[in-house]
């Protein structure tokens, strides 16, 4: 399943999605944990050091070893310098799937280990001075969507995304990517803005939206959050001594968080199991194409010098049943 952690800045997703993934390592399965914001901090909150989360290698520094991985043998990319983030795979293409191991991996994934077990967790890397512009910065998070539409994921298998704060998700159709988005909204009419922008702009694409409410302390909070977006609440978080530990530096030993946390994580991998038996695999890679043809006559085709639309392969449909070229 993939699930995705949206939310303003400041709102908790970081916090709650390294919650989501310790979760699941307690339960034995396939994780692997991505950091698609440029304010890199799911490392830390997964408990590496300042020197371990600094020596993770970034995505966005490796994306010609990801090109010409995922390539393969796909006559219908002609080099891996005409890829682009949205780049969908076809015959021949290099598929990655959870629990391999590849290249890409080797390059780009470290193990963390937690005390419920080890998961994978790969970054986009963090965002520099010398990243200043648009184009720059969405070459990043660009790693991040080329590895998703090349990915591969079954049940009990699990991947976690700390996207981007806000509405920037937008940018690119990597908002399309998941089975499941949880938006991360605290208790305030700021903090509920973002679900807006976020369910205005995803109803179109069918787009699975459950909040997450976060930070909240008490009957009234819940009453606002329930009155602001409705049946799209679907479960909330208060207070956490552990997670106070955690920012700490600190943190205890996972199975002492609190019950009442627990068990809103346990709905968490709930809606995001359930969410995976609506899987619709032809909508999936009928979006794809479409925001790469998209990208392909707004910028892509003049920026490689090709024609980016034959890269389609309109008989292909990522599913779990796909072969990849070896």
């Amino acid at each position: 399943m993939k699930t995705a952690f949206v939310g303003k800045g400041g709102s908790g997703k970081t916090t709650l999605s390294s919650l989501f993934v310790r979760h699941l390592a307690t339960l034995g399965v396939p994780v692997m944990a991505i950091d698609a914001d440029i304010n890199q901090h799911l490392g830390a909150a997964l408990g590496l050091d300042e020197a371990e989360s600094a020596a993770l290698p970034a995505m966005g520094d490796r994306l010609p070893l990801i090109k010409d991985y995922l390539r393969g043998t796909n006559p219908r990319i002609t080099s891996a310098e005409t890829m682009i983030k949205t780049t969908p795979p076809g015959e021949g293409s290099r598929l990655l799937r959870v629990s391999e191991d590849n290249p890409v991996y080797d390059a780009c994934a470290r193990p963390v280990e937690l005390d419920g077990g080890a998961v994978r967790l790969m970054v986009t890397g963090p965002f520099t001075d010398a990243d200043l512009g648009v184009a720059c910065y969405h070459s990043k998070t660009g790693a991040v969507e080329l590895c998703l539409n090349h990915l591969v994921d079954g049940r009990d298998e699990y991947v976690v995304v700390d996207m981007t704060a806000g509405s920037d998700s937008f940018a690119s159709g990597m908002f399309t990517r998941f089975d499941i988005t949880f938006l991360v909204a605290e208790p305030t009419r700021k903090g509920v803005s973002v679900y807006r922008q976020y369910k205005e702009y995803a109803r179109d694409y069918g787009v699975e939206l459950k909040v997450v409410g976060n930070k909240v302390q008490g009957q009234d909070d819940l009453d606002f959050l329930r009155a602001e977006v409705g049946d799209d609440l679907l479960v909330t978080f208060g207070h956490s001594d552990w997670v106070r530990a955690m920012e700490k530096g600190r943190p205890p030993r996972f199975d002492s968080l609190e019950d009442t946390n627990r068990r809103a994580l346990n709905l968490l991998r709930t809606a995001a199991d359930s969410a995976h038996e609506r899987r619709d695999r032809e909508r999936y890679t009928r979006q794809m194409v479409h925001f790469h043809l998209k990208n392909a006559q707004s910028w892509g085709n003049e920026r490689t010098g090709a024609d980016l639309a034959a890269q389609v392969d309109p008989g292909f449909v990522l599913g779990e049943s796909v072969t990849a070229s070896v």
